[in-house]
């Protein structure tokens, strides 16, 4: 088994300390053909990028890479940033944070070989399991559409 890299762990606690902290946390990016951000905003071959979630919609930071759309002079883009890319994240106000070496980007890297097929293992294997009608299934209490009895499951109220 590979080793996991530990920089996606380190990016999204450095993220949600600077988010806990009050901060605004900034990305800073290597492009390269494998980064996928507005191009106009690049200099010198990197970018820094607000990802605080006011600046962002869909923010999913993953073992691979960081996604998200933002705006951009009004306009809605999606980015995509290669795990691997990332130069800095650091919170705006105090330059806290963590940098890293970026050596090789993405786009550097040799594709990933595809995992050779597993062949089935003898013996019993998995099957199909007949769908029940809808007469058949049957409603779980907390299916019910009565609201919540006092003490029962807590709501949220929104107050205007």
């Amino acid at each position: 088994m590979p080793d996991i890299s530990t920089k996606p762990y380190l990016l999204r606690a450095i993220y949600e300390w600077c988010t806990d902290s009050g901060y605004t946390p900034y990305l800073a990016v290597k492009v390269d053909a494998a980064t996928t951000v507005p191009m106009e905003y690049v200099k010198k071959g990197e970018i820094i990028l607000n990802i605080s979630y006011g600046a962002t919609s869909g923010l999913k930071m993953d073992n691979d890479a960081i996604t998200f759309r933002a705006r951009f002079n009004g306009v809605s883009r999606e980015l995509y940033i290669p795990v691997h890319n990332v130069l800095a994240i650091y919170a705006n106000e105090n330059g806290q944070g963590m940098a890293f070496d970026v050596t090789t980007t993405a786009a550097d890297l040799p594709p990933p070989a595809p995992e050779p097929a597993a062949s089935p293992a003898p013996g019993p294997g998995l099957a199909a399991v007949p769908a029940k009608t809808a007469s058949e299934v049957s409603h779980a209490p907390d299916d019910d559409d009565e609201p919540p009895k006092k003490g029962g499951r807590p709501t949220l109220t929104r107050i205007k």
